[in-house]
């Protein structure tokens, strides 16, 4: 499985921001696919993730504040969570993930939440 993540950047306090990751190679259709953040100092913790079938679990410091939704063609699988009501403590470098029969990790990006 290869991941190509996109977006990210600085927003404001209260704004909102977009990521995506698509997922390709040989399991790109029944990979677990999500999204991880790492702030300094913090250990990596669950931003949202979605299997196939549409379950989602998120992070419990979202409350209500992101989504995350998933598509699919016969190339690839992407999933885009949209991130809202951001604050400071949304800054970190977030990580896209898929989960086969091993996880696997794209490149972080940083998100930055100025107030």
């Amino acid at each position: 499985v290869q991941l190509q993540a996109s977006g990210g950047g600085l927003a404001q306090a209260g704004g909102s921001l977009a990521l995506s990751c698509a997922a390709s190679g040989r399991m790109f259709k029944v990979v677990t696919m999500g999204w991880y953040r790492q702030a300094p100092g913090k250990e990596r913790e669950l931003v949202a993730r979605i299997t196939p079938g549409g379950t989602i679990d998120y992070g419990d410091f979202v409350k209500d504040r992101f989504t995350i939704s998933r598509s699919r063609d016969d190339a690839k699988t992407t999933v885009y969570p949209q991130m809202s009501s951001l604050n400071p403590e949304d800054t970190a470098v977030y990580y896209c993930w898929a989960r086969g029969y091993v996880s696997y990790w794209g490149q972080g990006t940083l998100v930055t939440v100025s107030s």
